[in-house]
């Protein structure tokens, strides 16, 4: 794991006991940290107290005096707009802070490396990946890590040379006061998560907060296909060459890169090429790594092809931007969408509805989402994702793409878009 000596002997609060809250937990008593944990599952609070009975105190931090403390450990979960923790922490002083922060106190201590941060609404993960994989390709040893779901507290430190790749939420950022990356990358910012911030301007401030902490003569490669990007690119115009601005519309030959098809994938792929530049590796080492990468799961990933059906699970899609790169990627479309909606629209994916034959809604979204399509292609209220797929089935001919991209968050039907996307694959799975 990835640990400071500059942790011993102090005293912090653990919120969230998740992935990332239990790595950072291990980390901090592994040095001699006085630990406070609380998580509100309180089987996830057993777990890490069974693990850890003699470093960890199990306190809740909504109640607890905070007071002499030297950091409160927050999950990106944990809204700090509304939960008492946050003015809490402020009234007594105490810093608020996440893993990466702790991550980033912890990079004096490493072995000579550097760091790769990538942010954005949509994108990042995929972008994140192919990054990692091309690093990885090239030979230099590489860790990845952060909202990818890779704790990076848990992670082995790398050995010298080496690149640690770090997918970073605007979440994470807000928890973030010291991470000076050596490649930072905004790919796109488009209205999410607006429930934790002060409108759309509080969001992309949060996003812009990546390179805030960066030395001016780091490299930042922004795409500037929205306003509130470009904004933050013209903010950055001081750095000259270390300034990267990604265009959108760029015309490039994906045919080699099976795993990165689409207009967006382009972009995502223009700015890992970018980074990978500024990393210094080489066009070829590069080309390899386009060529050899197998895409994310969840993310347009092609399950079969079943009766010359294909079937494609992008559950990793969970608002209306994300959705609409898989519906202009593919042709001869069924659809499968719906859940907990973040958007009463489907605005940002009716530029591609042309490539849809049938719409399939599902979940708290579905009459809703039936209603706005109607009147632009046949459209279905399935209620659930077995019924959609049983309907997208009998109706799609060889060459059509049954695709899943729900534009909508799974938690009112599924535990995560994860496992709404793995009971997809073994809906297809089970055809054959």
């Amino acid at each position: 794991m990835i640990v400071s000596p500059a942790w011993r002997d102090r005293r912090y609060a653990v919120l969230g006991l998740a992935r990332s809250g239990a790595a950072t937990v291990e980390a901090l008593v592994s040095t001699g940290a006085e630990v406070f944990a609380w998580d509100a599952d309180e089987t996830v609070r057993k777990a890490v107290i069974e693990y850890h009975p003699h470093g960890v105190t199990l306190a809740d931090t909504a109640t607890m005096d905070l007071a002499g403390f030297d950091g409160v450990v927050v999950s990106p979960g944990v809204p700090l707009n509304n939960h008492p923790v946050a003015s809490k922490a402020r009234a007594a002083g105490v810093p608020i802070i996440g893993d990466i922060e702790l991550f980033a106190e912890a990079r004096e201590n490493l072995p000579s490396h550097r760091v790769v941060g990538i942010t954005g609404t949509n994108g990042k993960s995929t972008t994140t990946a192919l990054i990692h994989h091309i690093v990885d390709t090239a030979g230099i040893p590489a860790r990845l890590g952060g909202n990818i779901g890779l704790p990076i507290l848990g992670e082995e430190p790398l050995p010298e040379g080496g690149v640690y790749v770090l997918e970073l939420s605007s979440y994470q950022l807000d928890l973030t006061h010291n991470l000076d990356c050596d490649v930072a990358v905004l790919l796109n910012i488009t209205p999410d998560h607006l429930d934790r911030y002060n409108g759309f301007e509080g969001y992309a401030a949060a996003k812009a907060r990546l390179f805030d902490m960066q030395s001016p003569g780091h490299d930042a490669v922004i795409g500037i296909g929205d306003d509130a990007s470009a904004k933050i690119a013209r903010s950055l115009s001081s750095r000259g060459e270390h300034l990267h601005k990604i265009a959108p519309g760029v015309c490039m030959d994906q045919s080699r890169w099976p795993a990165l098809q689409g207009p967006h994938n382009a972009q995502n792929a223009l700015a890992a090429i970018t980074t990978c530049q500024a990393l210094g590796i080489s066009e070829a080492a590069i080309d390899a790594g386009l060529e050899s990468f197998r895409g994310l799961p969840h993310r347009m990933e092609r399950i079969a092809v079943v009766a010359g059906v294909a079937y494609v699970n992008d559950s990793k899609a969970t608002n209306p931007d994300s959705a609409a790169p898989a519906l202009a990627a593919f042709d001869r479309i069924h659809w499968i969408l719906g859940g907990q909606a973040k958007s009463d629209n489907l605005d940002a994916c009716r530029p591609s509805f042309g490539h849809v034959r049938a719409a399939y809604t599902i979940g708290e979204a579905g009459m809703l989402f039936r209603d706005l399509l109607a009147e632009a292609m046949p459209a279905t209220y399935a209620g659930t994702l077995t019924d959609a797929v049983d309907l997208a089935r009998a109706a799609a001919e060889p060459g059509d793409t049954v695709l899943l991209s729900p534009a909508c968050a799974s938690f009112d039907q599924f535990r995560d878009y994860e496992d709404r996307g793995d009971t997809f694959r073994g809906l297809v799975e089970a055809m054959s």
